[in-house]
């Protein structure tokens, strides 16, 4: 889409490459930046891949917070904390939002950096990052004249003009981005820019350049170019090693001197166990840019899948219309089972056949009835499969059994595997089913769901972020806990009841009902309960992030033996 006037919607324009519009907010003395980041009209983006997930890069977000401090008056980001990865989509783009606060009493201003889909309004604005930008001449203030000048002589930053530095040895670059590659972190063309790297002593000095043709004009400091710079950290071991790929984290005391550079002389020297120093300055060692620390963390697979598929899910019924028509030739027929239809069969065979799904056994449990029930409907279903007709297979099922449900969930796995050949239809009066059918094979849909009169067919769509929570915790155990003891629980949940939780399924969920919905207190249930292999060190993991986990040993499908549960640990 092309770029409109911004003033026609009382906006000023950033000028700049990831900000189109900026404004100042009325009421206070707040800035406001907003711009829209895609594979389309940023294709570079597409060459920082980060374990298969492409991300904007971490001097991405001190390029929007550097413009943004500028919009402010501000010519230091003090520090800037990236809190989450922003995934670049491979559709579509992302909206940004870089808003800066009024200044303290010592014109320290708060920065924040939220995007979201632009294409869904119902998601979150999700924030990445958050910081401080002030003034060079604020932070010295209140120092004596020997401090200040100090402060602002290394905020000017060093020169580089002896280079390559002397007594430095020559650092082997050869596979090094191929290296990169295999550990998670695949860089394409704009951000291969490391040419040469020197080790001096305790420090690592480098050589980066943007491809030819880079266009570098409005960026104070070019992302791909600064991100190429950190490279220099694993060709000279700055810092130790990690797990998985390690990205900028936290950023402290960040300056940019001087814009348009496409190569530039960088100097890094270790600030800590997982942190170093740049300084950067531009082919003939004058200074561009210093940062008096840059602090490294891990990021894992699972961080990166949980931000690319940023969303929950959930299904809801769409409405449908089931409004009687004029007979239209179809031959419906209607048996109990597919022997009846067979006996039944004559020269014309019918276009629809009609089941009702069977209703087991009487007298046996509830977990029996279902694997009966189940057994009959999958012998149904490869039984029609199996033979030569062209008709379509309308099963009938009540929408509040139990048995019944479990049978749904199989014909919806043979129907996508043989689209067009099943229909279900569940439904809470199915004596009234042959007054539905004509509708519903009309409709077209796999799947209709028919309560109290009116129809609908389930879709799947993104739920609300502002519900998630909720239905975590009222769809699991079917209460919440409304006292104020927002110390134990922060998020006003009880205890969550988890099944399964001895599996590798149910440790991930267990971990992630703490650590992204607040849950403290859980109830972590399996048939071997605390005897289960790997139960020990769950609970204990589990302590560990700020939670209660309690196991208990219990078969969920004995209902006598869940209630026995639940009353021994009440919710």
């Amino acid at each position: 889409a092309a770029r409109g006037d911004v003033r026609a919607a009382g906006l000023g324009s950033a000028d700049h490459p990831l900000l189109a519009a900026a404004v100042s907010l009325a009421g206070g003395d707040e800035r406001l930046l907003t711009g829209r980041l895609s594979l389309r009209t940023h294709p570079w983006l597409g060459d920082h891949a980060v374990l298969g997930t492409v991300l904007l890069p971490g001097t991405a977000f001190v390029e929007l917070a550097v413009r943004a401090a500028d919009e402010a008056g501000c010519d230091l980001l003090e520090d800037l904390t990236l809190e989450a990865p922003l995934v670049v989509p491979e559709h579509g783009g992302v909206a940004v939002q870089v808003w800066v606060g009024a200044a303290d009493g010592s014109g320290r201003r708060p920065l924040t950096v939220h995007a979201r889909p632009e294409d869904d309004t119902d998601l979150p604005w999700v924030r990445h990052a958050t910081g401080f930008v002030t003034e060079r001449s604020a932070e010295a203030g209140g120092e004596t004249g020997a401090e200040a000048g100090g402060k602002e002589e290394k905020a000017a930053g060093r020169a580089l003009t002896a280079w390559p530095p002397a007594g430095c040895e020559p650092i082997e670059l050869d596979g090094f981005y191929d290296r990169l590659a295999d550990l998670g972190l695949a860089y394409g063309p704009a951000f291969r820019g490391l040419r040469s790297a020197w080790r001096t002593g305790d420090e690592v000095c480098a050589e980066v350049t943007l491809p030819d043709g880079t266009d570098t004009g409005s960026f104070l400091l070019h992302p791909a170019l600064l991100d190429a710079a950190l490279h220099a950290i694993g060709v000279g071991g700055l810092v130790p090693e990690a797990d998985g790929p390690l990205l900028p984290f936290a950023w402290s005391g960040v300056s940019v001197h001087a814009t348009g550079a496409s190569t530039v002389r960088v100097r890094l020297a270790a600030a800590g166990t997982d942190a170093v120093s740049l300084t950067v300055a531009d082919g003939a060692g004058q200074p561009v840019a210093s940062v008096e620390s840059l602090t490294l963390r891990p990021v894992s697979a699972e961080q990166l899948r949980k931000r690319s598929g940023d969303a929950l899910f959930t299904v809801e019924r769409t409405p449908l219309s089931l409004a009687a028509e004029g007979a239209d030739g179809t031959v419906v027929a209607y048996v109990p089972d597919l022997d009846a239809l067979a006996e039944a069969d004559g020269p014309a065979q019918p276009d629809v056949v009609v089941v009702p799904c069977p209703d087991g056994p009487e007298g046996v449990s509830g977990a029996e009835r279902v694997r009966v029930v189940t057994t009959e409907v999958l012998g149904l279903v490869q039984r029609w499969l199996a033979e030569d007709r062209t008709a379509r297979l309308v099963l009938v099922a009540r929408c509040d059994d139990l048995a019944h449900a479990a049978a749904g969930g199989l014909v919806r796995s043979a129907q996508a595997e043989n689209p067009g050949r099943i229909v279900l239809l569940e439904t809470d009066r199915p004596d009234e089913a042959a007054a539905l059918v004509p509708g519903v094979v009309r409709s077209g849909e796999p799947h209709v769901v028919v309560r109290d009169g009116e129809a609908g067919v389930p879709r799947l769509v993104r739920a609300a972020a502002a519900r998630t929570t909720k239905d975590a915790a009222t769809g699991r155990t079917g209460r919440t806990d409304d006292t104020d003891d927002t110390a134990a629980a922060p998020t006003g949940l009880g205890t969550v009841l988890l099944t399964g939780a001895s599996g590798a399924l149910g440790g991930t969920l267990a971990r992630h009902l703490v650590t992204g919905h607040g849950v403290r207190r859980l109830l972590l249930v399996s048939r071997r309960g605390a005897d289960a292999p790997g139960a020990a060190d769950l609970a204990a993991e589990l302590v560990a992030l700020g939670a209660e986990a309690t196991w208990a040993a219990c078969d969920l499908a004995d209902r006598a033996a869940v209630a026995r549960l639940l009353a021994a640990h009440p919710v």
